[in-house]
């Protein structure tokens, strides 16, 4: 996967959410900003996503992901429709 940065607004908000993706597909959320387009707010942008961009490690799944997953997987292989109410 590439290396990208989002910066998206909600309908009525007058602030915009930025998140980065690594190679690896994992998202990382640099922060909220008013504006975004403005030359500080770029710089920082970059600044970050060039810091994740560097140090990019692969995520481990916790224990508690992995006993979770099993689980579902048990689950589907006995007919069940899982949930995770």
């Amino acid at each position: 996967m590439s290396r990208k940065i989002n910066i998206s607004k909600y309908q009525g908000n007058t602030h915009y959410t930025v998140h980065v993706y690594d190679s690896f597909g994992q998202e990382h959320h640099i922060g909220y900003f008013s504006k975004p387009n403005s030359r500080i707010s770029l710089e920082i942008i970059h600044d970050e996503a060039d810091k994740i961009w560097s140090n990019e490690v692969k995520r481990v799944p916790s224990l508690m992901s992995k006993a979770i997953a099993n689980c579902i997987e048990i689950d589907i292989k006995n007919g069940m429709t899982p949930s995770l109410d």
